[in-house]
């Protein structure tokens, strides 16, 4: 008998004994299979001439004219810096969790510390529709809290909702106060499972507060952060569609226009099938590059990685 039957036999072996957990694994792989790797077919359509009457297959070729299309036009340039402006000004505030988690783990009366996760937990489940909704309505020049706080001082409020020079940081820093709390439970988690005898010992070594943060929390929070800034970096042109859409408006559209609400107009409402699947295929490619680049660099100066 040959290594390689041995090994098959092997294999089969170790799936019987484990079998109910492959039973278990099963409809995980069945829904990968059919929802992610299944509809990979229809990139097909970045290639192609796309016609719904004649299908992937029956369409004709076209090859890469609606990727020059797209390099060739006006938007490029502008939904390119948009989406990477947003996406960079997201990572500045990429620690702020870190630092929540750090000081909800200083909290030593449990009452309080409750009550302040709690609270800062609860803007997570806010939908983003109503999200903008309240930030239109509280930004409002005429009858917003900022507005009513201009005429107290007998000035003109002005329209941040419809200012493009503003769009960045209300959406940046509306999304810091909804999901900082929800974002911050990983990074809790992880200080939870730090021994204890380690503060007790650094508590009789004269250690102060702030050497036990530095010391011990942070070393301890680092693999967790680096996975997470890796995922974050990967997915840099992959800006949320939904918020940056219902906050666009004719005002603000020249630096809210992303590639994700550019892919949606020329896809859905444009019926442009093809030039959307080629940006979008785009988009796609350039963060898988990134993430692979990020990757590599983690693992070279440090020996935290993904893969």
């Amino acid at each position: 008998m040959n290594s390689g039957s041995v090994g098959v036999k092997r294999a089969l072996g170790q799936i019987k004994r484990n079998s109910g957990l492959y039973l278990l694994l099963l409809p995980a792989v069945v829904l990968t299979l059919l929802f992610a790797y299944k509809p990979m077919y229809g990139v097909l359509i970045a290639f192609k001439d796309y016609s719904p009457a004649m299908g992937i297959g029956g369409s004709p070729w076209a090859g890469f004219k609606y990727f020059e299309k797209f390099f060739n036009s006006y938007q490029f340039s502008t939904t390119i810096k948009n989406t990477i402006i947003i996406s960079l000004y997201s990572m500045v505030t990429f620690p702020i969790p870190i630092i929540l988690a750090l000081m909800v783990n200083q909290m030593r009366a449990n009452w309080f510390r409750r009550f302040f996760q709690t609270v800062s937990y609860m803007p997570h489940f806010i939908s983003t529709v109503v999200m903008v909704g309240l930030m239109i309505i509280l930004m409002s020049p005429s009858t917003g809290i900022v507005g009513n706080l201009f005429k107290l001082f007998g000035a003109e409020a002005p329209d941040l909702m419809g200012s493009a020079g503003w769009f960045s940081s209300i959406y940046v820093w509306s999304d810091v106060w909804q999901h900082v709390g929800w974002d911050s439970i990983i990074f809790i988690a992880a200080l939870s499972a730090v021994d204890p005898s380690l503060y007790e010992a650094a508590t009789v070594d004269g250690a102060s507060r702030w050497h036990k943060i530095r010391y011990i929390d942070i070393p301890m929070l680092m693999p967790t952060a680096i996975t997470l800034l890796i995922l974050r970096v990967g997915g840099l042109l992959g800006v949320g569609f939904e918020k940056v859409y219902l906050m666009q408006n004719d005002l603000n559209i020249s630096s809210s226009e992303i590639l994700s609400t550019y892919i949606y107009k020329i896809g859905l409402l444009s019926s442009q099938y093809s030039f959307s699947s080629a940006v979008n295929l785009f988009n796609t490619v350039i963060n898988f590059i990134l993430l692979i680049i990020v990757n590599q660099i983690s693992k070279k100066f440090s020996d935290n990685s993904l893969w």
